[in-house]
């Protein structure tokens, strides 16, 4: 499995899941899959395929602002763990997520003094 998962400060955050063999639509439109309802994003906006082989797929759908995956404007690309998504002015952080894997932060106890 993978997660987007939006790194904005102030707005609420936004996770979206892929699991293998599915194909998911970013934008601001109620029937795309992803809905991001935010500045600079167009109604139906990018495109994510995720492979059985676990290959993740980028691909922008003529956004009138662009896609850009590390700071770079792109048509498509394959993503990468780590690389940061933007789509309009939201950016995400990619996490390719082992099946048994379990969250670092839920798993860590509190420093003691």
């Amino acid at each position: 499995m993978w997660t987007l998962q939006s790194i904005d400060p102030v707005d609420a955050q936004l996770i979206f899941r892929l699991l293998p063999g599915t194909l998911k639509t970013i934008g601001r439109a109620p029937g795309v899959d992803f809905v991001v309802d935010a500045a600079l994003v167009s109604r139906v906006h990018c495109r994510l395929t995720l492979s059985e082989a676990n290959e993740l797929l980028l691909e922008d759908l003529g956004s009138t602002n662009g896609t850009f995956v590390n700071g770079q404007k792109v048509a498509r690309a394959t993503l990468a763990d780590g690389d940061k998504l933007t789509v309009g002015r939201v950016e995400f952080v990619v996490n390719a997520e082992s099946q048994g894997s379990v969250s670092r932060a839920s798993s860590r106890s509190p420093a003691m003094p």
